[in-house]
């Protein structure tokens, strides 16, 4: 079973993406700071991360950069709801970039297409 780690401040996106993935057979894991998400990656396995950009006190672009340097083998979907940090240069550092939206089907699919191009699908 794939692991996948959610990083967003509003526990309503973190259980809708959750239920989604859990249904599709992926264990997911939870954060909501760059503090839980750095215990969890130095202890668990884990095969994809799931990041917001803008996370209450801190930038989820400053996490993606030491995940970058740390944990490079773990790829990267970024998450927000505004579409213009497409732009900055830091979010390039991300495997793909989604636009939040009610529907998770576009971040599932990302997710999958990912997985499977890296050799980890279900």
């Amino acid at each position: 079973m794939r692991k996948i780690l959610i990083v967003d401040d509003e526990p309503n996106v973190r259980l809708v993406y959750k239920e989604v993935l859990s249904e599709k057979g992926y264990e997911v894991l939870e954060a909501e700071s760059s503090r839980e998400t750095f215990d969890i990656l130095n202890r668990e396995s884990i095969d994809l991360l799931v990041l917001d950009i803008k996370l209450r006190y801190e930038s989820g672009l400053d996490i993606l950069q030491r995940v970058s340097k740390q944990f490079p083998q773990i790829p990267v979907v970024l998450c927000s709801a505004y579409i213009s940090f497409q732009n900055d240069y830091t979010s390039w550092l991300a495997d793909s970039y989604i636009v939040k939206s009610s529907d998770p089907e576009d971040l599932l699919k990302e997710i999958e297409k990912i997985l499977e191009k890296r050799g980890k699908g279900l």
